[in-house]
């Protein structure tokens, strides 16, 4: 075998500080002035699932496998992909069957499997998270996996590693989360008694009610009349229904909601007309079931009622359409929902979206911002649809999209007929709550080197790309969010 000749890596010092920045020279230089005007700025982050109970009991994070680990799906997702099932690395089974419960051996597994991440987003992710948020620099290998875990938790046992402690050094200027009109939001009535939620606050909630108007979710009859109840409406009716949803609505303003949240299998809208729906609505509950033909059509008119709802109450509206749910039955029949079992499908917007749009895209008091999980329509749909209606923005690349690679493309893609003041912002859509500063440093060092390009092809000038990417990393979405403001 002919040796390994390896480049001389010292000739090309490495301290991090150029990260995703472009490589050549003059461009990299134009991109390092870029990103230092907006690594310092406060953390908007409008989507995401951190659960509120971690800020609101503020207690020390578990072990490093429980807080690394077990909730992120990405990794447990790649190690079941090489045979290694949740079970192994602790993710509890919903039948209550045996899983791993000592964290260090879980998470020696991991470190024996950290090759099958090269080039991943969570690679980087990890090691921006040990290094930027623990100041851990140890490189992780199965030979360095217990020291890795013991100066992990030794900064996890340290009073400035709990949440809201954390909090504060992340710059987090405002946290939404995501709950069901059927939470109580007695978290959130807690973080608002101290000081930290409520409306304008640092914690906020965000109205997600798919699993009310998925008719072919289990158990969803049983939540129509749980809903019911906790409005006091009688949800046996469609119009019922319908009231019952508009008081949750309220009640999740009133805990500092600016926005809804909608994950629909299709961008679909229309669908049944109202009376139409009252049948579907109707039969559903009478009978228990309906078919995939009646469950669209249904979910299609529930997004025109929330949009109507939403021009009357102010929250801006998100869909995140194209997540194939459960797509691995065994996974969900073993472990449950969000354990990565999903996968992306193709998703049509341009004739989806229409019947949304004729009624509510010039609206002044609508706002709609749209993701996908399928770039193709990044260019072909999304841009152009948000480049003619006032009423719609693009999301940021979510979810399988949300690489460093793909945050380029969609930059290239959108802005040729959306521009940069058509899109939203990054949102971080993490329930791994230590990695949303490192993903939102990502974006901005991807955003850095986009501009930069344009400033050092003579099409921006660099007072022009300065403006811009504060725009894009923190004033955009507060504006479009609405964040500090429901007006």
């Amino acid at each position: 075998m002919a040796e390994l000749l390896l480049p001389d890596l010292d000739a090309v010092p490495d301290t991090g500080a150029d990260l995703l920045l472009p490589a050549e020279p003059r461009t990299r230089a134009i991109a390092r002035e870029l990103y230092a005007h907006v690594r310092g700025l406060p953390l908007i982050s409008p989507h995401g699932h951190v659960d509120p109970g971690l800020l609101a009991d503020d207690a020390p994070f578990p072990d490093p496998a429980r807080l690394i680990i077990v909730p992120d799906h990405y990794v447990t997702r790649m190690l079941l992909s090489q045979g290694i099932g949740p079970a192994e690395l602790g993710v509890p089974r919903v039948d209550g069957g045996a899983s791993e419960v000592d964290p260090r051996q879980v998470w020696r597994l991991f470190a024996r499997n950290w090759h099958l991440f090269r080039g991943t987003p969570s690679r980087l992710w990890l090691e921006q998270t040990f290094r930027t948020v623990f100041d851990v620099h140890t490189p992780l290998s199965p030979a360095t996996a217990d020291q890795v875990y013991d100066e992990l938790s030794q900064r996890l046992a340290e009073p400035d590693f709990r949440p809201r402690a954390l909090f504060k050094r992340f710059n987090l200027e405002v946290l939404a989360t995501t709950e069901s009109p059927l939470d109580d939001l007695s978290r959130h009535a807690r973080l608002a008694a101290e000081g930290w939620g409520g409306p304008g606050g640092r914690v906020i909630t965000t109205f997600r009610p798919d699993d009310m108007v998925d008719l072919e979710w289990p158990g969803w009859a049983g939540r129509v009349a749980a809903l019911g109840a906790m409005t006091g409406v009688d949800t046996g009716t469609y119009a019922g229904f319908l009231e019952a949803l508009r008081l949750r609505r309220l009640d999740f303003i009133a805990a500092g909601a600016t926005c809804s949240d909608h994950g629909h299998l299709t961008a679909a809208t229309g669908g049944a007309d109202p009376a139409e729906a009252a049948a579907i609505f109707d039969r559903a509950l009478r009978t228990g079931a309906a078919s995939p033909a009646e469950a669209e059509a249904f979910r299609a008119r529930m997004l025109l009622e929330f949009a109507a709802m939403s021009v009357d109450d102010g929250l801006v509206m998100q869909l995140h359409p194209g997540a194939v749910r459960n797509h691995n039955r065994t996974l969900h029949a073993m472990h449950g929902r969000d354990v990565g079992g999903d996968i992306p499908q193709a998703t049509e917007y341009t004739h989806a979206l229409r019947p949304l749009l004729e009624r509510f895209g010039h609206h002044p008091d609508f706002r709609v911002v749209v993701y996908t999980l399928d770039e193709h329509t990044f260019s072909r749909e999304l841009g152009p649809l948000a480049g003619g209606y006032p009423a719609m923005f693009v999301g940021a690349p979510w979810w399988f999209l949300d690489a460093p690679e793909a945050l380029r493309r969609w930059r290239e893609a959108v802005t040729e007929t959306a521009g940069f003041y058509n899109t939203a912002g990054f949102v971080d859509d993490t329930r791994a709550y230590c990695s949303i500063p490192v993903r939102h440093d990502v974006a901005r060092r991807v955003d850095a080197g986009f501009l930069a390009r344009l400033v050092a092809e003579h099409r921006l000038g660099l007072d022009e790309a300065v403006e811009t990417i504060a725009d894009l990393a923190y004033h955009l979405p507060k504006k479009i969010f609405k964040i500090g403001t429901h007006a």
